[in-house]
């Protein structure tokens, strides 16, 4: 599956000699990830392609003579596909020469040197454990000296990831984004700018019957438990109060295997919950909380006229969505590093037997979106269970985990367009474009 890798500006800049190049700023799930030059790229490229051959996509072409403005558009949108593309293949994102050249990049640009430093990883319940690491150590790697320190079997890493969590006022709690495997945390969290916001281990699966897979791992356990009563505690899973006494009493024996059985019962159990937003269902300016998990988006919508309606979309009859960038950009030489205006989230789903588009608005529409993957990556890891014939790869399990499936049987459900419309800069010589991406 590909990335959220987007380029929605580029800059002019001089080099000590007098000379110009272009600075391209790559937004990795609408955060700052690095600026890197076309030369730099081009490198990369090659060195990739000594190693994975023709199998790669087709990387833009120099160019001798000064670009136009209408030239150099096309070459950032055409080197924004290249890493959207070139992320489709599990092989290419496992790879040395992948996770170097982006490490490096992620270092340089914020000016970070590689040297031991310690890093609070936030459980479940809210405590944390300090570890030691290396500043250019990726979030695979933390991942596993965080596990290795609470005990979680080596073989159940891919069940979990680290994610930025924001933690605001009267205990509310934000899940901004889930570090991919190659991005490095510490960097990632002091470039951020989200006030509050802190590195958390939660389990990265939208399928509560996996939860079966973990039970025989004490840390594993340990982690589901704090987490169940977690999203509890925050309402994102709400028990009916029948379960809620039940759920209570297992909670003062420390029976963590039966609160679990029961938890897996109550409505919403193992759920994403996404900040409010709004959406245009049943009409435009609805307010909505959005829970994504099992198969579905669970959507409360508050009417204008303050009743509210519960609607749920099976991702069964979602054929395709896409993401858009509606805000602004501003200040390009200063400390704006995130996309964080105005993003939608619209998906065409089917509904008496007719196809229609439904569009939410949210800050958390790449998460959205990331949810979404993986439902379907997990549907399609069961439907591959059922045939052995096929054979699919899941690039998010663990490396001890593979699957593989025919290209026939992938397909292309998602995109990332944005609108010019709003568009300021800071800069003159700024360039913008469309953005668009495939995201299966």
């Amino acid at each position: 599956m590909k990335m959220h890798f987007c380029i929605p500006v580029s800059q002019q800049r001089s080099d000590a000699l007098g000379g110009r190049y272009v600075l391209y700023s790559v937004y990795l799930d609408g955060f700052l990830f690095c600026r890197v030059r076309y030369s730099q790229l081009h490198d990369w490229n090659e060195q990739l392609r000594r190693v994975f051959g023709n199998c790669l996509p087709p990387f833009p072409p120099k160019y001798y003579l000064a670009m136009t403005t209408a030239m150099a558009d096309e070459r950032r949108n055409q080197l924004e596909q290249y890493l959207q593309n070139v992320t489709m293949d599990p092989n290419v994102l496992r790879s040395d020469v992948f996770v170097e050249f982006l490490k490096l990049a992620q270092l340089n640009t914020f000016d970070i040197t590689p040297k031991k430093a310690y890093l609070d990883i936030f459980l479940p319940n809210e405590e944390s454990i300090k570890i030691e690491i290396i500043t250019s150590d990726t979030a695979e790697r933390v991942l596993e000296v965080a596990s290795h320190k609470i005990g979680l079997c080596r073989e159940l890493l891919g069940y979990f990831g680290l994610f930025l969590i924001r933690f605001g006022k009267e205990g509310k709690l934000s899940v901004v984004k889930k570090l991919a495997d190659f991005e490095l945390p510490y960097v990632s969290l002091g470039s951020s700018e989200v006030e509050n916001c802190k590195v958390g281990l939660r389990k990265w699966y939208m399928d509560p019957s996996l939860d079966s897979t973990l039970m025989d791992c004490r840390a594993a356990l340990d982690l589901l438990y704090m987490q169940a009563i977690q999203d509890i505690e925050k309402e994102w899973a709400k028990p009916t109060q029948a379960q809620r006494q039940k759920l209570e009493a297992f909670q003062k024996e420390d029976n963590q295997t039966k609160f679990l059985e029961l938890a897996r019962e109550v409505q919403h159990y193992g759920y994403l919950q996404l900040d409010p937003c709004t959406c245009d269902y049943p009409e435009p300016g609805s307010g909505a909380v959005l829970s994504v998990g099992n198969n579905e988006i669970s959507c409360c919508i508050t009417l204008p006229d303050s009743q509210t309606q519960d609607v749920i979309f099976q991702i069964s009859r979602v054929k395709c969505w896409q993401v858009t960038f509606l805000g602004t950009l501003l200040d390009m030489d200063g400390p704006q590093r995130t996309l964080n205006q105005n993003l939608e989230l619209r998906f065409q789903y089917s509904e008496d037997s007719c196809w229609q588009w439904f569009v939410i608005y949210t800050k958390q529409a790449f998460l959205l979106s990331s949810c979404l993957k993986k439902m379907i990556s997990e549907k399609m890891v069961k439907l591959a269970a059922k045939n052995p014939e096929m054979q699919i790869e899941v690039p998010e399990q663990s490396k001890s985990k593979k699957y593989h499936i025919q290209q026939s049987q992938q397909k292309d459900y998602s995109s990332f367009l944005s609108r010019k419309s709003k568009i300021k800069t800071a800069k003159d010589d700024c360039v913008f474009g469309n953005i668009k991406e495939e995201d299966l």
